[in-house]
């Protein structure tokens, strides 16, 4: 008995996918929710679990295919004794062996690399007569003696452990014990042939980074040299060529359409945020300790545009066709920086929510949009955006408006300068800490003044400092 495996609704406002990358192939034996496909739509990347245990009988959709939702993208059969030597035979079969011996340039590099005799003892069984016909047909003969049995066999014998191990040499699907890892990740690490299992990931949570397969790729030796200070880490993407994927399309397309349609101007102000500064400086540690998120600059903003979007509507409205729509609550799209590219998961109704609302709300949409566990509808309804390019050191930017938004806001670096402060009507240079805000908005829909004005509030309400009972400590 076999299970068709389909693509499953990742959000009303998806309709079809893109087969990215395959995480099994024909025979292999996977468990419930192990992933078996990578699949790229409009909104986010994401991996298709397998709903049931079981062998790959058969896969439908090649790599780089476009399907709807609900098409059959392969088929499981059941995990039971039948389905065992269902698994056991493609390979036995002509045709079937064929995608078999594929991983065989794959698996030996992985036993060469590490000359541990548990690797090499499942080639050994070639000596007994009885073992020796099994052995010639593929080297992943060792599991075909547990196959006689149900898949649950390979665990209590001996050859077990090199069966979990060789799942993960090829393509790291089938280790659950592997944090997340990214499709870029993922491809570095699979063309020089890297074993995600034997990776120790430096980064949040234990997530494997690129560094850390360029680093194991090299044999280890690569950080040393780098860390000296005249030496600079090339990309591994020098010289190459990769194909656009489907999300980078779609912003590309999206970028150059608002660009072709609207009427793109940018305003920028200087803000002295010192007030603000010293709350988060005395408040920090008490917010951390009630609330477990960071207090940064970036709520304090939002909270601030959130306030003058109310009082502006025009720079919250989007639009329909002729129509000017001006929504009923602030939805601000939040810009997230991610190694699929920049995604904006919308915080909603940010005009009713306080400081500590906006920061935890904040901190966790872009927790899961870097570990792509966002939905696509959370990514949807946004009727503003804030992006802060100040995280990476810029100064300001001039942002791009997406339709059917009119307005975007830039956030700089805020950084310590000197400036002239008035006091009881005397001049005098003090050192402050200040920001520029760059708000881009669409003219056909925005005129200066508006922005100005919008600009203005949200400058003043900045540079009052006045968040205490804002905090909701």
């Amino acid at each position: 008995m076999s299970h068709d495996v389909t693509l499953p609704a990742l959000g009303e406002s998806v309709t079809e996918g893109t087969v990215t990358r395959w995480l099994k192939k024909v025979g292999d034996t996977v468990a419930v929710d192990e992933p078996l496909v990578e699949i790229s739509t409009d909104k986010v990347d994401t991996e298709i679990p397998s709903p049931v245990a079981g062998v790959i009988e058969e896969i439908l959709v090649a790599e780089d295919d476009t399907v709807e939702v609900g098409a059959v993208l392969v088929r499981v059969g059941d995990g039971s004794g039948s389905a065992a030597p269902a698994a056991a035979s493609p390979p036995e079969a002509t045709p079937a062996p064929e995608p078999g011996p594929a991983p065989e340039p794959v698996a030996p590099p992985a036993v060469e690399a590490p000359p541990a005799p548990p690797v090499v003892a499942p080639v050994a069984p070639p000596t007994p007569p009885a073992a020796a016909p099994a052995a010639p047909a593929p080297p992943v003969s060792p599991p075909a003696p547990p196959v006689a049995a149900p898949p649950v066999a390979p665990p209590p014998a001996t050859p077990a452990p090199a069966a979990p191990a060789g799942l993960p040499g090829p393509i790291p699907s089938g280790s659950r014990s592997i944090p997340y890892v990214t499709p870029i990740v993922r491809k570095l690490a699979h063309d020089p042939g890297v074993d995600l299992a034997t990776v120790t990931g430096t980064g949040v949570g234990g997530r494997i980074r690129k560094e850390d397969i360029l680093a194991k790729a090299s044999g280890g030796s690569a950080p040393a040299p780098a860390a000296a200070p005249t030496v600079v880490e090339a990309s591994a993407l020098r010289g190459t060529s990769v194909a656009m994927s489907r999300l980078r399309k779609v912003i590309a397309e999206r970028a150059v359409a608002s660009m072709q349609q609207s009427a793109q101007l940018t305003t920028v102000v200087e803000i002295d945020v010192t007030e603000v500064a010293e709350l988060r400086q005395a408040a920090k540690d008490q917010f951390h300790q009630k609330t477990g998120v960071k207090l940064t600059f970036l709520p304090f903003f939002v909270k601030a545009a959130a306030e003058a979007l109310r009082v502006f509507p025009i720079i919250n409205a989007v639009v329909d066709g002729e129509t000017i729509v001006y929504p009923a609550t602030e939805n601000i799209s939040i810009a997230v920086d991610t190694e699929r590219g920049l995604l904006t998961p919308v915080l909603r109704n940010a005009g009713d929510k306080n400081i500590a609302g906006i920061a935890a709300d904040i901190a966790d949409l872009a927790e899961r949009t870097r570990t792509n566990q966002l939905s696509p509808d959370e990514l949807a309804g946004g009727t503003f955006t804030v992006t802060n390019t100040g995280s990476r050191g810029a100064l300001f930017d001039t942002p791009v408006v997406f339709l059917p938004q009119v307005a975007i806001l830039g956030t700089g670096i805020v950084q310590k300068k000197p400036v002239v402060v008035t006091h009881n009507g005397d001049d005098s240079i003090a050192i402050r800490q200040t920001v520029f805000f760059a708000l881009s908005y669409d003219h056909r829909i925005v005129d200066g003044a508006d922005a100005a004005r919008f600009l203005t509030m949200v400058k003043n309400r900045l540079e009052s400092g006045d968040f205490d009972a804002d905090l909701g400590i």
